[in-house]
Parts: C-alpha cells; structure tokens; sequence
C-alpha cells in the first residue's frame, strides 16, 4: 500500500522527541505523505520546519478552536502571511468545538470565520475541526462558501449523515480517523461505508485515537495503514485500491503538495 495521513501532530510532545523513529515506521508501512497540523501559533515554526526538513512531509497553519481565546491577534492577514510558505499546503486545523469549551463560542466562531477568509484568498483548504457544533459549522461555512468558494475536510469525522451530507453538498472532502475501527463506533461505520471515494481521506489524528488493534497505544502514521485496511473490509474494496485512492484525494485536495 501506498498511503497518505492526511492529519497529524509530529511535533505534539512525546511524538517530536522520537520524531525521526515515528517517521520510520511509518515510511516502513506504506506512508509516503502526512501532513502536520498546527493548533497553535507557537507551533508553525516548528511544524514548518520539520516539512522543510522531510520531503513526505507538508504543514499546515492554524488556531484550534480551543485556543481561540488565546489567540485573538491571529487574523486574516496573519495566517494569509504564514501561509505563503512552499511546504504550507493548508490552513488549520480551525472550526468550533462546544463539547469542552476550553474557548469562548463567539471567539472560536470569529476565528473561524478569519481561517476560512484566509483560505478564500490564498485558496488553501481548509482543516475543519467540529464537535457538538454542526448547526453552527454548517452555517458558518455556508455563509463564507456565499461570499467566495475555498476547499476543505470535515477531520476526523464522527458527526452525522446530514452534516456528512451538507460537507459533501458543499463540495468537501470527509478523512475518517481510527475511531471508526472502534466497538462503539457503529453510527460513524454506517456513514463512512457509503462515502463516495472521490471525497474520502484517512488519517490518524497522531498521537490520538491509535486504532485497533494498537489502543492504548500513542497513535502514529503507521497505523493509518491499520485504518485502511478496516475501512476497506467495511466497505467492500480492496486495501490497496483505497490506499491509492485516498492518497490521490490527498493530493487533489492539497494541491499544493504537488508543486
């Protein structure tokens, strides 16, 4: 198999000290592209740097929902600037997330809104991060697709069949994360059996949510290749036919790494 991890954290603590083993065993499994996400602006320099550094490797640029409240100064002009950079091929991860709260919903909406006018102009795709929020992240991203269209994913997909619906009316791609591998995770298994293959990605989310059979277990790149091969059995497809499939989404969705 030939895969790409569409989403995760190289440079999270416990993953950036053993960085350069982690990337081994992905590459050993098939991975040959991730894309390292940011959630704070502390972390672009770093995550920046470590796709300068390793040609599978791409960034993105971007302000989790969580730490809106501390990074009202992130604007537009901010993140357009960062993401001028050759190895940024996306912005985010950014959106709302009602379940914790860590921020104040208005300040995780402005901030929203400023990633999505961001990846408008500079015409990125966006990183969408959603919990306990669909209604208002599908109305936010109605309304800015109103006022100019951008790409972009729903993350590590564990909403409905409607908001998979609108996410896919909307022109937008859905990664299913190793949740879906889960016990318990027999609502998101029936919406991701019936995904179209043109908008479908995989990722790990590392270091979250390891898939079976390695929970427990700090999550990886190497294990989206565990992903993979459960989602084909769900879905009736052979294991490398979706690798190359979701690596080709990848690259279609961020251009970018093709340049």
């Amino acid at each position: 198999m030939k895969l790409a991890d569409s989403h995760c954290h190289l440079n999270y603590k416990g993953v950036a000290e053993v960085q350069a083993d982690v990337l081994d065993r992905a590459r050993g499994t098939g991975v040959v592209a991730m894309l390292n996400i940011s959630t704070r602006e502390s972390e672009w320099d770093a995550v920046i740097a470590t796709a300068e550094r390793e040609a599978d490797v791409w960034a993105t640029v971007g302000i989790h929902p969580h730490e809106a409240d501390q990074h009202p100064h992130v604007d537009t002009a901010r993140l357009v600037a960062a993401a001028m950079h050759p190895r940024v091929v996306g912005i985010g991860e950014s959106g709302l997330d009602y379940y914790y709260d860590h921020s104040d919903r208005g300040a995780q909406q402005v901030s929203f809104r400023s990633h999505l006018a961001a990846c408008r102009e500079t015409g990125l795709p966006i990183v969408v991060h959603t919990r306990d929020a669909e209604d208002d992240t599908a109305t936010i991203l109605r309304d800015e697709l109103g006022k100019g269209p951008f790409p972009g994913v729903l993350h590590c997909f564990t909403g409905s069949a409607e908001l998979a619906r609108i996410a896919l009316d909307l022109g937008f791609y859905i990664s299913i994360s190793g949740i879906v591998t889960f016990k318990s995770a027999q609502t998101l298994q029936a919406v991701a059996k019936d995904l179209p293959q043109d908008r479908l990605l995989i990722e790990t989310d590392a270091p979250f949510l390891a898939p079976v059979p390695h929970r427990g277990k700090q999550g990886e790149p190497a294990f989206v290749a565990d992903t993979c091969r459960f989602l084909a059995q769900l879905r009736g497809e052979d294991p490398d036919a979706l690798a190359d499939t979701t690596r080709v989404n990848f690259h279609t969705l961020f251009a970018k790494t093709l340049a």
